[in-house]
């Protein structure tokens, strides 16, 4: 379906045709259509399905087609500051030919930042972004007015709900009106989401976008091995690719800052990104990775979805993921658009299990390689059949209306 079917203001087509959109994607393609007829939505759709135009486009689309434009119409609500930035940026993208302004409220920025941020809340502001903590206070200090608010977005509900937001979540939508739409988004559908929905959703349309296969281009690949030969093998790998961009996760932040000090100790220009590090450092070590000043970036997987950093050579999970979900997140941060890429992971003996599960989702075998014989061997075990795992488990920058 093109997006010149949707019938969308020519202001709005404007932005769309300048970012290169011409046909829509699945999630789109379901989900517009029943935004734009005033719908209640759940849809189970993944980063990298289009699934921030599908609920941007009709927001910005009934906006500009509202008479009072005095008041906050739309919160869109994220787990992550970088989250939050980054539907800020498609925003500002696709509403740059409209009358529709925005703005990112979000943890980290100094004091300036939140002033601007109290003055767009107090003024009126058609479309608000914002992390659950930071629009709480703001909320506490009694000047938030949601009083003409027509359209909730709750995007990533999966993820808010796993990093404890629901009492915030609750509490932000104890403050709107009841008459609303109310669009939710996660990538998994667990019980506390479906329980959620139940709560803050009138007769939903169900939309559900099927778990996404990695890449055709993405070469994956793993070894078996013990814990002592991680860090070996990973400079075995990585010494002769010092002009790639490779992106390591780690399960732990302990893990994650262990593993940038020992590579850094063997000369290697390392970064690290965990929940521990301040937002600012975070964002500018982020930046450094995708300006090339950094080749490589150790992390969690508080950067496994959802965000857009180009032209990544390599991804290597030194620690199994906890489910396929999760590996298909890490690994798709490669072979992004038409490029290719490699995905390497390190199985010790304790994760063979899961390492299989995923396999299972995936529906092929990842190819085992062979440790280099210098760093030893090790007796590859059989995953245990009887065993089971889950295959599935905040400175802001207002815009004014031009």
């Amino acid at each position: 379906m093109k997006f010149t079917e949707f019938g969308f203001e020519p202001a709005l087509m404007e932005g769309i045709e300048s970012m290169g959109f011409d046909t829509a994607t699945p999630v789109q393609e379901q989900a517009i259509p029943l935004i734009l007829e005033g719908k209640d939505i759940i849809a189970s759709a993944q980063t990298g399905t289009g699934k921030t135009a599908a609920f941007l486009l009709p927001i910005i689309h009934k906006i500009m087609s509202s008479e009072r434009r005095d008041r906050i119409h739309a919160l869109v609500i994220e787990p992550t500051r970088e989250l939050a930035m980054q539907i800020d940026q498609h925003m500002e993208g696709l509403s740059y030919s409209t009358q529709v302004s925005s703005i990112a409220v979000y943890g980290g920025t100094d004091g300036a930042a939140f002033v601007r941020e109290k003055r767009a809340l107090e003024e009126g502001v058609d479309l608000v972004v914002c992390t659950p903590g930071r629009m709480m206070a703001h909320i506490n200090q009694g000047y938030v007015n949601f009083e003409g608010l027509h359209y909730l977005i709750l995007d990533e509900a999966d993820r808010m709900l796993d990093m404890g937001f629901y009492p915030d979540i609750m509490k932000i939508i104890s403050s709107l009106p009841a008459r609303r739409q109310t669009l939710l988004f996660a990538a998994t559908m667990p019980d506390e989401i479906r329980k959620l929905a139940q709560q803050v959703l009138k007769d939903p349309s169900t939309i559900s976008i099927a778990i996404s296969k990695p890449a055709e281009k993405i070469l994956q690949l793993a070894y078996v091995v013990n814990n002592a030969q991680k860090i070996p093998l990973l400079e075995y790998i990585l010494k002769p690719i010092t002009d790639k961009s490779v992106l390591i996760f780690c399960s732990t932040k302990s893990s994650t800052k262990q593993l940038s000090r020992e590579l850094s100790k063997l000369g290697m220009n390392v970064g690290e990104i965990h929940s521990e590090l301040e937002q600012q450092q975070r964002e500018k070590i982020l930046q450094s990775f995708k300006n090339r000043q950094l080749n490589i970036l150790v992390a969690t997987d508080i950067i496994s979805r959802g965000i857009d950093v180009e032209n990544i050579d390599l991804v290597i999970n030194f620690d199994v993921p906890h489910d396929g979900e999760d590996y298909i997140h890490r690994i798709g941060r490669t072979a992004r658009a038409a490029a290719s890429g490699v995905a390497i992971t390190f199985i010790n003996s304790r994760e063979q299990n899961k390492f299989a599960a995923i396999e299972r989702i995936l529906e092929k075998p990842v190819h085992k390689s062979q440790v280099p014989a210098h760093l030893g061997t090790i007796q590859e075990s059989k995953p245990v059949k009887s065993s089971q795992h889950r295959s599935g488990r905040d400175s802001s920058r207002p815009r004014k209306r031009s």
